[in-house]
């Protein structure tokens, strides 16, 4: 054993290290984006060969290689499929407790949507819960202009 690491207290520092970044998001993102912010519409892209709907939005087909995919547009509501809640609070997390992270499976899509759900009680959200895309105030061409998924009324 080295002789400074006998002689030297060993310490551990805790750090976080935040590094923002940006990038491109193609041609598909941007007209997804584009549409969500000025429209308040949802877009999936059609594979004619597969006969499957991608949300979100695909350059090409990830099953069959098609480059021909046709856009869609696909409801704003749909149904749970799956869901987790944060049991603690983060800075990191987008809402204040209670939310949960879901995958919704929006009416006229084959896949699911990552999202967050809001404007729920303890014990309402399960399976095939049908659920409604709140839209944020000002949009921005985010993903996040989707402020949230709530439970239908």
């Amino acid at each position: 054993m080295s002789s400074w690491l006998t002689e030297t207290e060993g310490l551990v520092h805790s750090g976080r290290i935040k590094v923002p970044y940006q990038w491109w998001v193609g041609e598909t993102g941007s007209h997804f984006f584009v549409t969500l912010r000025d429209e308040r519409k949802i877009l999936g892209r059609y594979c004619p060969e597969c006969d499957l709907v991608f949300v979100p939005p695909r350059k090409s087909c990830g099953r069959c290689f098609c480059q021909e995919l046709e856009w869609r547009e696909v409801g704003t509501a749909g149904s749970l499929v799956t869901y987790t809640t944060p049991r603690y609070d983060l800075d990191i997390h987008p809402l204040k407790r209670p939310f949960a992270y879901g995958v919704i499976k929006l009416d006229g899509a084959d896949t699911g949507l990552t999202h967050l759900l809001g404007e729920f009680k303890e014990g309402d959200l399960r399976s095939g819960l049908r659920v409604e895309a709140v839209f944020a105030g000002e949009r921005r061409g985010h993903i996040l202009d989707i402020a949230y998924f709530r439970p239908v009324k």
